[in-house]
């Protein structure tokens, strides 16, 4: 993907959309079919877009390739969206969070010291 301006991934059908999350990682925005987890993964207009048609990914395609603002705009949001909702430092964050909150159930765990 390296030097990629943007990834298309216009599935009919699909689960989690590992090709998505690795574009978006590499702050490559992404055209996805508006299908499955991919919907799931891509904030429309934010990290890439949602489609639902071959006219679509076309028009969006277009669209980002005349706009390297857009394009770099997006990369850097899906990069963060990736950063914050996909990695395993994420899960850990969570599941550490709720033993936290498990072992001091009268207190705001966001707020103890």
């Amino acid at each position: 993907m390296r030097g990629s301006t943007l990834v298309m991934q216009k599935s009919i059908k699909e689960g989690f959309g590992l090709t998505v999350t690795e574009a978006m990682w590499k702050g490559i925005p992404v055209i996805g079919g508006a299908v499955g987890g991919i919907k799931l993964q891509i904030i429309r207009g934010v990290t890439g877009f949602l489609v639902h048609s071959a006219e679509g990914a076309a028009n969006r395609a277009v669209q980002l390739l005349a706009d390297p603002s857009l394009r770099a705009s997006m990369g850097r949001n899906g990069h963060e969206h990736v950063k914050q909702n996909f990695l395993l430092t994420r899960h850990l964050k969570d599941a550490l969070l709720l033993m936290l909150a498990m072992a001091h159930p009268n207190q705001d765990i966001v707020l103890m010291p």
